[in-house]
């Protein structure tokens, strides 16, 4: 069964930091790429970071770039964004995605399977 699960949410206050984790079951890591996505109330799901599964392509959005590093354990199956210097525009419902053989997109409509997310909240 397919199964992506992310932890490591919560509630920081600015210039905080959070590390999120991304396990997944069902299928090897190592084959797909994998991506972070972030949803804030009345906007659209973004972008934040992706990893390709099949060169060192690694994808920052803007707002991130600087605070934010996506890494990978394939070992052990799991995704991870470090965040740093987070401030209160980065509170979102955070989401890990993998795409099959991925080149590590932005755009979510190209990843496969979705975690359920998980809260980040930046506030003082």
């Amino acid at each position: 069964q397919v199964q992506l699960v992310e932890s490591g949410g919560g509630l920081v206050q600015p210039g905080g930091s959070l590390r999120l984790s991304c396990v997944v079951s069902g299928f090897p890591l190592d084959y797909y790429a994998i991506g972070w996505f972030r949803q804030a109330p009345g906007k659209e799901r973004e972008g934040v970071s992706a990893d390709s599964s099949t060169d060192d392509t690694i994808y920052y959005a803007d707002s991130v770039k600087g605070r934010f590093t996506i890494s990978r354990d394939n070992a052990k199956n799991t995704g991870y964004l470090q965040m740093n210097s987070l401030t209160p525009e980065d509170t979102a419902v955070y989401y890990c995605a993998a795409e099959r053989y991925g080149s590590g997109s932005p755009r979510p409509h190209d990843y496969d399977y979705w975690g359920q997310g998980t809260q980040v909240t930046v506030s003082s």
